[in-house]
């Protein structure tokens, strides 16, 4: 299968000779193991993340070990729209791979999914719907901290996008019964976050 990449990567092989088209339909959202490796120039997902050679026999992978910088427990967002990263004990990912997350079209797709589910399976208030989620991406409950900090984005988000028609249309431009497109933009930009976080990236 063949994931969006940024543009004129393809152009980079040799003589031009690699058409990269992307995957439609139900084949667009397989497992990243599909992926097609083309060896001349790699999907740039898969080395910013440290996948191993495919040449070869990989017994142990490598670890990006160059972190942006070490948050502490407690630890607030950084400003205002580089908000991946909250209260953990942990490394952040390299600024490279950072980026990758919050604007590579494959993660905001996934931010769009997370946030259709969200709102499809739970119901009351924020914080159910944030429970809902945490569970989904985390496997645990929000903490305290945790859910006062992401409620406070989420209102200010939603503050912005009243007063943005077109960014609602463009975080979640599809009309579904049931599901209100201008609270569903606002779990988009909230499912950015948690898709971002090393909690959910790093399997330790």
């Amino acid at each position: 299968m063949r994931p969006p990449q940024p543009k004129g990567v393809a152009e980079l092989s040799y003589g031009g000779s690699v058409k990269w088209v992307e995957s439609s339909g139900a084949d667009r959202y397989r497992r990243g193991l599909y992926i097609l490796f083309q060896r001349t120039v790699p999907y740039p997902q898969l080395m910013n993340f440290d996948a191993p050679n495919s040449n070869l026999s990989c017994t142990r992978r490598e670890r990006t070990d160059t972190p942006l910088l070490e948050l502490g427990s407690g630890a607030g967002f950084l400003p205002e729209y580089i908000p991946g990263l909250i209260a953990s004990e942990v490394f952040l990912c390299s600024d490279i791979q950072a980026l990758n997350l919050m604007n590579d079209p494959v993660f905001f797709e996934a931010a769009q999914g997370l946030a259709f589910r969200v709102m499809r399976e739970s119901s009351g208030g924020f914080r159910n719907r944030l429970s809902h989620a945490f569970q989904i991406t985390l496997g645990r409950e929000p903490s305290a901290t945790e859910a006062e900090r992401l409620g406070k984005y989420y209102d200010e988000a939603n503050r912005h996008l009243q007063s943005s028609p077109e960014t609602v249309a463009a975080l979640f431009p599809n009309r579904i019964e049931g599901v209100p497109q201008l609270e569903t933009a606002g779990w988009v930009e909230l499912s950015r976050v948690l898709l971002n976080l090393d909690e959910f990236i790093t399997k330790d």
